[in-house]
């Protein structure tokens, strides 16, 4: 019994290093879409901008920093597919691409996601802890974003 144990033991650890052997790009930009970020096309507070970065960039632009943790199989694929699903959703890396419609949509969206606390996604405040909003920054960031809406009215 012992053998057998101690052979399976020894499968699943070479497959789980077979595994680490592919790794999908990274999702970090060159510099190509500076002007179009939401962050070059709106003027706002240093803060409010730290805010953004911290506890949105990471999934939802060209420019994710990665963890150590990030660059181990299977995980790695599971971050790089949740980084390609909230781009589709949302880029800010290309904010300036999206039709004024479509930035007052994201605008609004972005304001209700964060006041009902569904983003960020606990998932990811549990271990980055600086992405985690408190009630005053959700206010800085929402009073920011209402005098946003203010020009699409």
């Amino acid at each position: 019994m012992k053998q057998i144990l101690k052979r399976i033991l020894v499968f699943v650890l070479f497959i789980f290093i077979a595994i680490q052997l592919y790794q999908p790009a990274l999702n970090v930009d060159k510099g190509e879409a500076v002007t179009k970020d939401f962050t070059r096309v709106y003027k706002m507070p240093d803060e409010v901008e730290t805010l953004f970065r911290n506890s949105c960039y990471d999934c939802h632009s060209n420019n994710t920093e990665y963890a150590w943790y990030d660059y181990i199989q299977p995980g790695r694929t599971l971050v790089e597919n949740h980084i390609k699903e909230a781009k589709d959703d949302l880029n800010f890396s290309e904010w300036d691409t999206y039709s004024n419609r479509k930035q007052e949509r994201l605008l609004n969206s972005i304001k209700e996601q964060i006041v009902n606390r569904k983003m960020p996604l606990s998932s990811y405040t549990l271990m980055h802890r600086k992405a985690k909003l408190s009630d005053d920054e959700i206010k800085k960031i929402t009073d920011w974003l209402n005098a946003q809406n203010k020009v699409y009215e």
